[in-house]
């Protein structure tokens, strides 16, 4: 009976993370991967490298879930998670957390050392998250640089070393994460300014926000622009698709979303960003691959 429910809290903790949108970070993690390699590596580095971005994901999302459980309580649009409902213990979450934090290490370990080296500047970064909010609207941006270490991890991975390639592309990540968050913030902007919390929907507005994800968008697109003079070996026509594919999605998410009109953020923020991340390493991996 204790084994069975070990397991129930194990898969309620991996809904509560949802842990299916692991796939959404992967993408870029893989195009730093495959730049670095020029191609595509060797399936052990793959291996890892697809468990250290799933660990990652894991330890910064329980535990994000974790240090905001009460938060989540009072807030009518959390609520009902795992934790503020009981349907998983604190103990239990706290024990995935450091297990995950485990596999995290384990796997940048079995990498290289510069990759395990990295990885302990990584985690304070992906733990550190949960707190911003508390005290200051540029949480967004702590948010992107957690997931801008993908690339830049994914490359280390490869090459053991950095490159300006990886930290443009890591700077698109950023900006991109960034972002969308702010618009998904919108969604806790009355709650927000009513318990003291920041985000820059709290400290600007429905408009404000809006304007602010779309310049931080516009830079995004910036870097990717940026990114082939960066690369020494070149990237050809299959990249710029990619990109032009990124300027689509994110015209159409900005354009779905207006002010006092918010009843279809969910679709901008899922089914938009998704397909971007995809949609770029695939033109990309094209590029690499076969051109």
């Amino acid at each position: 009976m204790r084994a069975n429910s070990s397991v129930d809290q194990l898969r309620t903790v991996l809904r509560m993370i949802k842990f299916e949108h692991t796939l959404f970070a992967l993408p870029f993690a893989f195009m730093g991967m495959i730049l670095a390699a020029e191609g595509w590596p060797a399936w052990r580095t793959v291996g890892w490298i697809v468990v250290a971005m799933v660990a990652a994901r894991s330890c910064a999302m329980a535990f994000n879930r974790l240090v905001d459980r009460r938060i989540d309580s009072a807030n009518p649009r959390t609520a009902g998670r795992a934790l503020p409902a009981g349907a998983v213990s604190p103990g239990f979450v706290s024990v995935f957390v450091l297990s995950s934090i485990g596999v995290f290490l384990l796997a940048a370990w079995r990498l290289n050392p510069m990759t395990l080296k990295l990885s302990w500047i990584a985690l304070p970064v992906l733990l550190g998250y949960s707190y911003t909010k508390r005290i200051t609207a540029l949480s967004h941006l702590v948010l992107g640089l957690a997931l801008a270490g993908a690339p830049l991890g994914a490359w280390v991975a490869v090459k053991g070393s950095f490159a300006a390639a990886p930290l443009i592309l890591a700077g698109a990540v950023l900006l991109w994460v960034a972002g969308f968050d702010v618009l998904y913030a919108l969604q806790d902007l009355d709650f927000d300014r009513r318990t003291g919390l920041h985000s820059i929907p709290a400290r600007f507005g429905e408009t404000g926000a809006l304007w602010a994800s779309g310049i931080l968008h516009l830079g995004m697109l910036g870097f990717l622009v940026a990114l082939p003079r960066f690369y020494e070996p070149g990237l050809g026509w299959p990249y710029w698709v990619g990109v032009a594919g990124c300027v689509v999605l994110l015209g159409y998410q900005h354009w779905i979303l207006r002010p006092g009109e918010l009843s279809r953020l969910n679709a901008a923020f899922f089914l938009a960003n998704g397909l971007l991340a995809t949609w770029l390493f695939l033109a990309t991996a094209a590029d690499l691959l076969f051109s």
